[in-house]
């Protein structure tokens, strides 16, 4: 099988990513490898909507087999804050913003738990299917390397003693919400054997 997989991103580090779980039995293309450039409008209430918003529009747009991903930081002691908005919770895209405005807000609040979630919707001929993943992990007070991407330098996923931006991109990409809804989508794909 050697499927071409279009990601509803202009994100060069979320491609890669998603390439390098998926390996070579995928050729992943993001946004602009088409040159669609138009701003998707992502005015969902969950990530599940969000993610069917990106998905639908690339393959309305491509008719190539399309994966809508939305993902986030879910901190429990601020409600579930930032959510949908982490991309843009304190400016659009500009992390080290974001970090700091989710550092001030947890200051001083000892519960430091909170987890990454991924949502994809895969969207080809049939509709849309929905995937997700999840790494709970607790949020230092300070950021710590300079790998990964978004809220990597500030959450430590459980049972580990790195963030994820301390961590190899391998390491990261064998236990990360990304992959673990990857995994699920790669399942799904899978012809059933035949007895």
């Amino acid at each position: 099988m050697n499927m071409e997989l279009l990601v509803a991103t202009h994100n060069e580090h979320k491609k890669e990513e998603i390439q390098q779980i998926l390996g070579h039995n995928f050729r992943v293309k993001s946004l602009s490898d088409y040159n669609i450039n138009e701003e998707i409008i992502e005015d969902g209430h969950s990530f599940n909507a969000n993610a069917l918003i990106k998905a639908k529009y690339c393959f309305e747009k491509t008719n190539i087999p399309s994966l809508g991903d939305d993902s986030g930081l879910v901190v429990e002691a601020l409600d579930g804050r930032p959510g949908i908005f982490s991309a843009r919770y304190a400016g659009d895209h500009d992390f080290a913003k974001n970090i700091q405005k989710v550092l001030d807000e947890m200051e001083g609040i000892e519960n430091r738990k909170a987890y990454f979630i991924t949502v994809l919707c895969y969207y080809d001929k049939n509709g849309p299917i929905y995937f997700e993943g999840r790494v709970q992990g607790n949020l230092l007070t300070h950021h710590k390397g300079a790998k990964g991407f978004g809220y990597d330098p500030i959450f430590v996923p459980e049972g580990k003693d790195k963030t994820f931006a301390e961590m190899d991109p391998q390491d990261k990409n064998k236990i990360s919400h990304r992959k673990q809804a990857l995994d699920l989508f790669l399942d799904f794909l899978k012809v059933p054997e035949k007895k």
